[in-house]
């Protein structure tokens, strides 16, 4: 069944358009309250990231809960993995997400998880968006939900991060660059790293409601690598708005991107012995982990582009780790979901325990050129299947002989048609990437 409303990673749009206006946001509360109560509790935990409209939609969604008898807990600013932790340990039905993850300030969104943690099954999305076409109807003035706000989850989170590491690791004596993304790890992720030894330096940690993901972040790491090197920092990591991504820079300034952070989290577990059986990636991962992981002796997967994807295809495999090369790393044997604070903490871990840096660590690691663009499309179209494109991609494949990839595909969060190409030169893959770009561009006008 085809959705109307939930995207491949919950309710994104533009503040005040579609469903993201307060009135919707409330009706959707009431929706989530009235199914998610027939399957658990009346009990839901809402947390948000830093962006100025989560004022207006956690006060929605709370009078929408209400509305439908459901109890809330208010957590505030959390990252996303974060919520998906309390939403279990309070045993709560179900935890809401108000973010737009790496987007800019003016958009946001809603994300949800069942009480174990994992993102909703589609069954429930589809239940949920049946409801919210419903006529809204408040429950009797006696069982309205009560709100509360949880004082500790700061602590709780940070806690649960630690636990992810063996006890007594200790980074100290490693200087480390954070960027918070002006988000919702501003509060947490150095709390953690200093709390664990090292030596923190944090940027993009004061956020103002406005400047979440703005020129800062796992986005624009080009930052962070800055910065690494005018500290002369050991590592740096930088995380999205919401937190379930991460990037890293290693002390020479190298950007190491989602793809070399799961192949150090997979040696890592070989190295602590661990049967991993294989790694999930997706259509966009680099060739070089392909490589890389089967020179490990496991196997590897690509799924669709989209952490749900890589989630699925491990519990179908019963395999623990997979992700994307965009930094949403999966570890289904420290955690349920995506989380850039856990993710970044096995790989430092993995660094202290053997007397490594991130270079050592990939010296045995050679990733493919590999070029995204995003391209714009400023109307509702889907130019992928255009004659002038379809000959564009023929094109450059015909040229890449056989020795790299192209791939396009529309992007389920913004209005973007995304086209990588992958091959052995990186100014022949550029050149390519921006032919494929052009066409697409022309296709639809812009």
């Amino acid at each position: 069944m085809a959705k109307k409303y939930f995207g491949t990673d919950g309710i994104r749009g533009r503040v005040g358009k579609g469903q993201m206006t307060p009135q919707a946001v409330m009706k959707l509360g009431w929706a989530v309250g009235k199914v998610l109560a027939s399957h658990g509790n009346n009990l839901v935990v809402i947390g948000k990231d830093t962006r100025i409209s989560g004022y207006m939609f956690e006060a929605s969604l709370e009078a929408g809960l209400s509305a439908a008898g459901v109890d809330v807990r208010i957590l505030g600013p959390m990252p996303t993995p974060g919520i998906a932790y309390l939403t279990r340990t309070l045993r709560a039905s179900a935890g809401i997400v108000i973010s737009a993850s790496h987007n800019p300030f003016y958009d946001n969104g809603l994300k949800f998880f069942s009480a174990d943690g994992s993102k909703l099954p589609d069954e429930i999305e589809n239940e949920i968006e049946a409801m919210f076409e419903a006529e809204m109807e408040i429950v009797d003035s006696a069982v309205l939900g009560k709100a509360e706000r949880v004082e500790d989850a700061q602590g709780r989170y940070i806690e649960a991060c630690k636990a992810t590491i063996p006890i007594g690791t200790s980074f100290m004596g490693i200087k480390v660059v954070l960027d918070c993304a002006n988000g919702a790890t501003y509060h947490i992720a150095p709390n953690v790293f200093a709390e664990l030894g090292a030596e923190v330096i944090s940027i993009g940690d004061k956020p103002d409601g406005i400047n979440i993901n703005k020129d800062c972040g796992s986005t624009y790491p080009n930052v962070l690598a800055a910065a690494v090197l005018q500290n002369q920092a050991d590592i740096g990591i930088a995380f999205d708005g919401d937190g379930d991504r991460v990037m890293m820079v290693n002390s020479k300034g190298r950007i190491i991107d989602g793809d070399e952070i799961l192949y150090i989290i997979a040696k890592a577990r070989l190295a602590a012995g661990q049967n991993l059986g294989g790694i999930a990636g997706t259509l966009m991962s680099n060739l070089g982990l392909e490589l890389a992981v089967k020179k490990l002796g496991l196997e590897f997967v690509r799924t669709k582009v989209g952490d749900r994807y890589v989630m699925e295809c491990l519990r179908e495999k019963g395999w623990s780790l997979g992700g994307e090369n965009s930094g949403h790393i999966i570890c289904l044997d420290r955690t349920t979901t995506g989380d850039g604070i856990v993710s970044a903490l096995q790989v430092m871990a993995y660094l202290a325990e053997h007397g490594l840096t991130l270079v050592k660590a990939l010296s045995d690691m050679s990733m493919m050129p590999q070029v995204l663009i995003n391209v714009p499309l400023p109307v509702k179209s889907s130019p992928i299947e255009e004659p002038k494109v379809q000959q564009a991609v023929q094109n450059v494949e015909k040229s890449l002989n056989g020795k790299g990839r192209v791939l396009l595909r529309a992007s389920g969060t913004e209005p973007l048609i995304r086209v990588m190409v992958e091959g052995e030169d990186e100014k022949q893959v550029t050149a390519y990437a921006q032919q494929i770009a052009d066409a697409v561009s022309a296709s639809v006008g812009s």
